[in-house]
């Protein structure tokens, strides 16, 4: 994106100083609904929407591959894309790597190294599945994979962490934020523990990375696995994957794009991030959720996480005090509110206050089944909530509710 033009749009938007209600003209679909499932992906606001439209009908070309000027538009645009992300995680832009999210960027690391048998990783026993799975898929490479459980708040002690390091522990890998719970995991503490051990530590950022400040710079991770739909407020099918040292892992994929020259048997890979990036990427896709992050920029993450939390704490408080319905997670949450009435089926109380209220709320185990079993509950509605969220939308929510749980308890 032109300086000129970041320059236009930061300027725009630093006059909201956060007036929500002006953040949500940006976001034409909440004129419909009371969109409350920001946990699995947000909305889109029009600036990031705009720059997917002015690819495709302005300067639409392949990234990296062509002399003409519509792919150099393109590079130019995907790159400044990067350097954009860089800033604003405040590291460098041959660290960032783009994926199609979270899921493809943990899988990266995962299967990006070698692992011998032995090997040991320590993860949570309330992780994402995406964090979850691809550590449990190594067991066929004999690694040993250590859960590590919660309080009944679902808050991680970093000392368990600690006392459950071995001399083959190899990676730590954890959620900054519950998507099941809400609750903050210290990860600050963890990262320490990770270096004064000399382990590779990886943060699954989730739901963090938009809602809370987050430099790599500060927390000097190894590893930070991030959607480009949740928080960022991105496109579907964009993520991101920090290195702190790309030339500790391999690509896990190879092709075109990725590669300086291939001789014969012979090839010598480009260097990183190009090397991870193999085969025609997510270009408008990537150049939209670099308007996104320009957007939540401007906006300022502390407001936004000021904001969220704010709503999220109140909406627990609020359902909580409905009988019949029981709130679980900490008090001190992030912008997840998991909740169930009486004996309701989750999917039940989920689709009533879609029908009823025009309210989309997430119902089930939330693609964290160990998660909820380990704390004997089968399934939740989980509420979510981000930047445009209002606390009237809070009420309605509170009043849908509790109508439920008059009605059919």
């Amino acid at each position: 994106m032109p300086p000129t033009a970041k320059t236009i749009l930061l300027t725009h938007y630093v006059h909201l100083m956060y007036d929500v209600y002006a953040i949500r003209k940006d976001f034409p679909v909440l004129n419909n609904v009371v969109y409350l499932d920001n946990a699995s992906t947000s909305q889109t606001p029009k600036p990031a929407v705009e720059a997917i439209n002015e690819y495709f009908f302005t300067y639409a070309g392949n990234y990296g591959r062509g002399a003409h000027r519509l792919a150099q538009q393109t590079t130019e645009h995907y790159e400044s894309a990067r350097e954009t992300v860089a800033e604003f995680f405040s590291c460098e832009p041959g660290n960032v790597i783009f994926t199609k999210n979270t899921t493809e960027s943990i899988n990266i690391v995962a299967h990006g190294q070698e692992w011998a048998p032995g090997d040991h990783v320590i993860t949570s026993v309330i992780e994402h599945h995406s964090n979850y799975l691809p550590w449990l898929s190594l067991r066929t490479q004999g690694v040993v994979l250590d859960l590590v459980e919660s309080n009944n708040e679902g808050v991680i002690d970093p000392a368990k962490i600690e006392t459950a390091i071995t001399d083959s522990t190899k990676l730590i890998t954890i959620s900054h934020v519950s998507n099941v719970f809400g609750s903050v995991q210290d990860i600050s503490r963890i990262i320490k523990i990770g270096r004064k051990n000399d382990i590779p530590v990886l943060i699954d950022a989730a739901q963090s990375a938009g809602h809370m400040p987050l430099s790599e710079k500060d927390l000097r991770c190894d590893y930070l696995a991030v959607p480009g739909h949740k928080g960022l407020l991105g496109p579907q099918g964009t993520g991101i994957l920090i290195l702190r040292d790309p030339a500790e892992l391999r690509p896990t994929t190879l092709g075109g794009g990725a590669v300086e020259w291939v001789r014969g048997c012979e090839y010598e890979l480009l260097e990183p991030p190009a090397r991870f990036e193999a085969g025609t990427p997510n270009m408008p896709g990537v150049i939209g959720l670099g308007r996104a992050v320009e957007y939540v920029t401007a906006l300022g993450v502390a407001n936004v996480e000021k904001h969220v939390a704010m709503l999220a704490r109140v909406a627990a408080q609020k359902l909580a005090d409905i009988d019949n319905v029981t709130v679980y997670g900490p008090k001190d949450r992030a912008g997840v509110v998991p909740f169930n009435v009486g004996q309701l089926n989750p999917h039940d109380v989920s689709m009533i206050l879609d029908e009823t209220s025009k309210i989309c709320t997430r119902s089930g185990y939330h693609c964290a089944m160990p998660a909820l079993e380990f704390f004997g509950i089968n399934g939740t509605v989980r509420a979510s909530f981000g930047a445009y969220n209002t606390a009237e939308e809070v009420e309605v929510l509170a009043e849908s509710v509790k109508l439920i749980a008059t009605s059919f308890v």
